[in-house]
């Protein structure tokens, strides 16, 4: 089992585009293509408090994870959708992205 950590630091004043897009396309698509969101928020305090989304999926393994990322960017609903959502301009000012493991901790 492993986790991915994802860090999506928002263009100012875009914040509200971003969630309208993970809650109207980007976590069903996550969900159709097989990915478990296991935790999704907003950075309350420290860093990026105006402006981040954090959010953590688990995969079975690497290959499970880039399989799944690969079959999600491919969709062409997720592809329009992401297109729509950025006809104002970008959204996404930098993204973050770590793989975690829980091992020696289990």
């Amino acid at each position: 089992m492993i986790y991915e950590l994802r860090e999506y630091t928002v263009v100012p004043g875009r914040l509200p585009a971003l969630i309208r897009r993970f809650n109207e396309h980007g976590l069903k698509g996550m969900s159709k293509h097989g990915m478990e969101v296991v935790f999704i928020s907003l950075t309350e305090f420290g860093t990026n408090t105006l402006n981040e989304i954090v959010y953590v999926l688990r995969f079975d393994s690497y290959d499970d994870l880039e399989r799944k990322w690969k079959a999600f960017f491919a969709d062409p609903e997720w592809i329009e959708a992401k297109r729509v959502s950025q006809v104002d301009g970008p959204i996404v000012a930098s993204l973050r992205r770590r793989i975690l493991s829980a091992t020696p901790f289990e």
